[in-house]
């Protein structure tokens, strides 16, 4: 009973943290400026988004599609609010973030915790690495434009 237990945990867990196979790229037509060799920059963190362009309007295709992902890959460790659960609440992270270092952030998580200062620092309170979710760039930003809708929601 024991061992069956622990191996339902197991798959539950692996499931919650992104372990299923990763979801095809999405259609979206995205505006992504993309630098591998740019140098480090705390503003944006460590990874390849180095500018990304936001439209002052929610694109609500984006965040239907975030949705998907948040219910997936990320409901298990954070919620919406600026409650910490596993990882830290969501609340008032597009106004905290700039876009470039959310989107470097899920991209690129273990490079992102080893040397941005601000990941670091989430780390020291949360206790536990993010782990890799094997997010896309596309689903990057459709992660994004359902923070900040969620950042919008009073």
């Amino acid at each position: 009973m024991k061992k069956t237990l622990s191996i339902m945990m197991t798959l539950i867990m692996l499931y919650a943290c992104g372990g299923q196979e990763a979801a095809p790229p999405s259609s979206n037509t995205i505006n992504i400026e993309a630098n591998s060799s740019a140098s480090y920059d705390p503003q944006r963190g460590e990874g390849k988004f180095t500018k990304v362009n936001i439209a002052p309007a929610i694109d609500e295709k984006l965040v239907q599609a975030g949705t998907k992902v948040y219910a997936v890959k990320c409901s298990a460790c954070h919620k919406l609010t600026d409650e910490k659960l596993v990882g830290p609440g969501w609340k008032g992270v597009t106004q905290r973030f700039k876009p470039e270092w959310i989107m470097n952030f899920v991209t690129n998580t273990e490079a992102m915790l080893n040397k941005d200062p601000k990941a670091q620092a989430q780390l020291e309170i949360c206790l536990v690495r993010m782990p890799n979710q094997n997010v896309s760039d596309d689903d990057a930003r459709n992660i994004y434009e359902f923070m900040r809708k969620n950042d919008l929601k009073k």
